[in-house]
């Protein structure tokens, strides 16, 4: 079944300005969330000198190969400066390593090492236990929905970055 695009539905009218509570926001409970996990995360990573934010750029070269320094800024999210502080933290480590193109020499690629790829072998077991840890008591259906409602409310998102003349 097709989904109808999130910027053709009428925005939603759960919260009004007389009674908008911080706590009971959706965005104020999955950015708790999100820091309770890395919290987690950086508990579990400590034993292998990373920190929740370092996983994140190594895990992606896991999976790429390579890449750029603004591919894998634009991939976690963040801005490109932050990216190359990160790599460089990274790069004193010996975790991963920036390679000049021999096509293009303006462009530079980061690949992990042979440490980096050790070091990142444990993260998905890692993740899949804090992850786990945060959805005890769900169902798997309860957590598929809530996974596919985490979705749609990005869709939503992302019609209104796309279309901001269409933003309430």
């Amino acid at each position: 079944m097709k989904r109808t695009t999130s910027f053709s539905r009428a925005p939603a009218d759960f919260y009004r300005a007389e009674t908008y509570c911080t706590e009971d926001a959706v965005s104020h409970l999955i950015k708790r969330i999100v820091v309770s996990v890395a919290c987690q995360m950086d508990k579990r990573l400590g034993v292998y000198d990373l920190t929740s934010a370092q996983w994140g750029p190594l895990m992606r070269l896991r999976t790429t190969g390579e890449s750029t320094v603004v591919e894998l800024a634009h991939s976690l999210q963040m801005d490109a400066g932050a990216m190359t502080r990160l790599l460089d933290r990274l790069e004193m480590k010996g975790l991963c390593k920036r390679v000049r193109s021999l096509k293009d020499r303006r462009v530079v690629k980061v690949e992990l090492t042979p440490g980096g790829t050790i070091a990142i072998q444990q993260v998905p077991a890692m993740l899949s236990e804090v992850m786990n840890a945060h959805l005890a008591g769900f169902s798997e259906t309860e957590c598929r929905a809530l996974t596919g409602y985490l979705q749609r409310m990005l869709e939503a998102g992302g019609a209104l970055r796309d279309n901001p003349c269409c933003s309430g």
